[in-house]
């Protein structure tokens, strides 16, 4: 299965720190797609990762799904039932925690600007963030994999960075 069989909806989704916000603005890029970061629609822009009222998210992620034509990154699985009703397609990142780990601590040190980083403001690394990568990931891994089982979607999975590396060189996408 290659990128042009899913769609002009194109949902990604995965662990913390697996490349989700990179894959969408490639696949933007590319495909001339409006890129939908869902941290940037949910934290407040020139904060350290404030979240936004919930209603407010809510109603900016609605607005962004009501286009013809996105790619979206990030899982807020509250409300992706939404987003997978106007998707067509779903990319499933599901890359390791130990590269999701070091993922996210090359971006709070190194990186300045990123795709899917909140305007005016710089990742720092917190203790509970890479709990989360550590801990919860593991389980919102594998229900996230069942879920991709029970879509009428078309999904393309992608569990290690050589699979990776193939779908970018295999669709034409840059980093």
């Amino acid at each position: 299965m290659t990128l042009d069989d899913l769609g002009p909806r194109i949902i990604i989704m995965g662990p913390s720190n697996s490349g989700k916000s990179t894959l969408a603005q490639s696949i933007a890029r590319a495909r001339g797609l409006p890129a939908v970061h869902l941290d940037r629609l949910h934290h407040l822009p020139d904060t350290d990762w404030v979240p936004r009222p919930a209603a407010a998210f809510a109603a900016l992620h609605d607005a962004a799904i009501r286009g013809d034509r996105w790619v979206i990154d990030g899982n807020y699985t509250r409300l992706l039932p939404a987003r997978l009703d106007r998707a067509t397609g779903l990319i499933l990142l599901d890359l390791s925690t130990p590269r999701s780990l070091w993922r996210y601590l090359r971006r709070c040190w190194f990186e300045r600007d990123r795709a899917g980083g909140l305007a005016g403001g710089r990742d720092s690394v917190k203790a509970a963030m890479l709990r989360h990568i550590a801990i919860t990931t593991r389980a919102n891994r594998r229900r996230y994999a069942r879920m991709a089982d029970t879509l009428a979607l078309p999904v393309i999975r992608l569990d290690t960075p050589a699979c990776v590396d193939a779908f970018y060189r295999a669709n034409g996408l840059h980093r």
